[in-house]
């Protein structure tokens, strides 16, 4: 069987700097619309919270009532210095969901919401709450301002990671189509035989105990899993790269065989070269979005192993 590529430390090295090249240009020519768009979208938002709440000093009284709105709900729990995730705020209150039917124990459940908002708020922003005094023009405005920005540039970030993982997804979709493998439903793979066979690929699906993007059937019997992934930044690379799909390459290996499995990720963004090199080291194949050619050529070659 023809073994998937090896990539050198200076091969590895260009494909990076070429990744990371390609990634600031698209981000260059999206950001800024992108930010503006949600400044604008959330600035009204934020206005009316603060008007609602009376300046955030009758939140406790207001608040409940604004948190089945889920973008009034996103500018209240962003109040908070810092903001405070859904799953944290949850966590906060013991409850299961943010929004509840009004009844008692909902009732109870919101109020708690709001009065961890309450205890949380940024002082740095609305220092008149905890001064037990009216807001200034200024400082309301000063508070408008900084509360935007801060959903703007979250929102931003998430837009444009769910973007570029959509656009590599669908790139990887294209590829194999055109590779000449048919598309086949999603599944659970507890065995190898439940995979796709040879020629055929499938989305998201379980394969073992971790989640794969891709599961492709080589022309050669193997299956191989796919991770997709996007990183904006070096440091970001740890998380996507090696705490994730370095990891579930060591799984899907322990689990299925080092045999039957190739077990790859295809790279977007920023990677440091140092987690490159240490997620190649434990099994992982890299290939790159910007040579996806790359990804479909080592698959033809599977095509040769069969025919031996």
């Amino acid at each position: 069987m023809t073994d998937p590529p090896e990539w050198t430390s200076a091969q590895l090295s260009a494909a990076r700097d070429r990744a990371e090249s390609e990634f600031a240009t698209k981000r260059r020519s999206e950001s800024l619309e992108t930010y503006q768009g949600y400044f604008d979208q959330y600035r009204d938002s934020v206005q009316q919270v603060l008007a609602e709440t009376l300046d955030l000093r009758e939140i406790r009284a207001e608040g409940p009532a604004l948190l089945p709105d889920a973008t009034k709900s996103e500018v209240i729990r962003y109040l908070c210095g810092p903001p405070i995730s859904t799953a944290d705020l949850e966590m906060l209150v013991r409850a299961k969901a943010l929004q509840t039917p009004g009844r008692a124990a909902g009732a109870a459940r919101l109020g708690a919401v709001i009065e961890v908002v309450r205890k949380w708020h940024d002082r740095r922003r609305f220092p008149w709450v905890s001064e037990g005094r009216p807001a200034t023009d200024r400082e309301r405005s000063a508070a408008v301002l900084a509360t935007t920005a801060l959903l703007a540039m979250r929102r931003t970030e998430t837009h444009h990671r769910m973007r570029s993982s959509e656009a590599q997804e669908m790139a990887v979709e294209r590829e194999l189509r055109d590779a000449g493998f048919r598309q086949v439903p999603r599944r659970t793979v507890s065995t190898v035989s439940d995979a796709p066979s040879h020629g055929e690929f499938c989305r998201e699906s379980m394969f073992g105990t971790r989640k794969a993007d891709f599961l492709v059937g080589l022309w050669d019997g193997r299956t191989m899993a796919i991770e997709c992934k996007v990183s904006s930044s070096a440091v970001n690379s740890i998380k996507r790269l090696n705490n994730d799909a370095a990891v579930k390459a060591t799984v899907w290996r322990s689990e299925f065989g080092t045999v039957q499995v190739v077990a790859a990720a295809l790279l977007d963004g920023v990677f440091a070269l140092k987690n490159l090199l240490d997620a190649q080291a434990k099994g992982l194949t890299i290939f790159w979005a910007h040579d996806l050619a790359a990804m479909t050529d080592w698959i033809h070659q599977t095509s040769g192993d069969a025919a031996r």
